[in-house]
């Protein structure tokens, strides 16, 4: 399969803890800036997609996340400002993000990969639309995979990775 796009999770995935970290304050993985680069030179496209529900409460603007996924190289940013309870079509598990993301760019979701460190948000939404789902053992991905498990216990990654740059090597060998 030729895959068209992929879509990375922001807070464990590429940087940080998994916890929300403000733009200023926030450091990619020093692995990171490697992986997305690997990614533009294969030609793939490459989406930012997260949860950021600090933006509805007015801790931080949505431009300064786009300020910060233009700066490591992301084509676009798809960021849900909601907060969970608004039960938005965005909001992670919720595959809206996804689906705005095909219609703009006129994606086939079933040849994307979606990138996440959290099972039962990332993991689900790519679950949703068909995509190909890579959880990352980094931010909360070990909890995910432990912990948290039963929370999506009916879905399974294609792939579970120990990083972003394991996950991105894994996509360039397999992706024909």
């Amino acid at each position: 399969m030729k895959y068209q796009a992929v879509f990375i999770d922001r807070d464990g995935t590429i940087g940080g803890t998994g916890h929300f970290k403000h733009p200023r304050d926030f450091s990619p993985y020093p692995f990171s800036e490697e992986a997305i680069s690997r990614l533009k030179t294969s030609g793939l496209r490459i989406f930012a997609f997260t949860n950021q529900h600090r933006i509805s409460r007015g801790e931080v603007t949505e431009d300064d996340f786009i300020k910060e996924f233009n700066r490591l190289g992301f084509e676009k940013a798809y960021i849900c400002p909601h907060e969970p309870e608004h039960q938005c079509n965005c909001h992670k598990p919720a595959p809206g993000m996804l689906i705005q993301a095909s219609r703009e760019f006129n994606l086939d979701l079933s040849k994307c990969i979606v990138i996440g460190d959290v099972g039962s948000t990332d993991i689900l939404a790519a679950s949703a639309v068909g995509a190909t789902k890579i959880l990352v053992r980094t931010g909360w991905g070990e909890e995910s995979l432990g912990k948290y498990r039963s929370k999506w216990a009916e879905t399974e990654p294609d792939y579970i990775a120990d990083n972003l740059l394991d996950a991105v090597i894994w996509i360039l060998d397999n992706g024909e």
